[in-house]
């Protein structure tokens, strides 16, 4: 009688043991530093990565967007001029801060880096009282390498004089290709 209750003891750990093979072959595992993603892969080629303190991915600890993925996130428009550019341009991308809430980002700073390697740290409390936006297209048609594209960081410069005076301008990076949440 023992010997049949251990003998059904371990066919219970053999269920166990089971039961978990077919869940994590039907569902997989999500990475051990991230929880689980609902950001969808990529199909194009990616234009920006984030990575850092987030917990939304679609990679190996980042999240990789092309930029279909990015106007999915919703589109905004700054009507601005710059000191890099001729007139009032009309900016369109996505909200800093609906990028964010898509990778579940769970810093204060970021760290933005451009194509060139150029990095500027940026508060994320500036996006908080700023509608910054990641411009994809100037006037209509998308920003290319040439004209600081694909990406470039977009304050509302004409909307928000103070900006000049309190140093944010370098904030503005173009050409950017990764954050990093920190």
């Amino acid at each position: 009688m023992i010997q049949s209750t251990k003998f059904a003891s371990n066919a219970d750990i053999m269920r166990r043991i089971i039961a978990t093979l077919v869940v994590v072959w039907t569902f997989g595992l999500p990475p051990l530093s991230v929880a689980a993603s609902d950001l969808p892969e990529s199909s194009d080629a990616v234009i920006l990565i984030v990575e850092g303190n987030i917990r939304s991915t679609n990679g190996a600890g980042r999240a990789q967007f092309d930029r279909e993925m990015l106007s999915r996130l919703g589109s905004h428009h700054i009507h601005t001029s710059t000191p890099w550019t001729d007139g009032v341009i009309d900016f369109e991308g996505v909200l800093f801060t609906d990028l964010l809430a898509a990778v579940d980002a769970q810093g204060t700073a970021l760290e933005a880096t451009a194509l060139n390697d150029y990095t500027v740290t940026i508060d994320v409390a500036d996006l908080q009282k700023y509608p910054v936006i990641i411009a994809m297209s100037a006037d209509g048609k998308p920003l290319t390498r040439r004209d600081k594209g694909p990406l470039w960081v977009i304050y509302p410069l004409d909307d928000h004089p103070d900006i000049e005076q309190t140093g944010k301008l370098s904030n503005m990076i173009w050409q950017l290709n990764r954050i990093v949440v920190q």
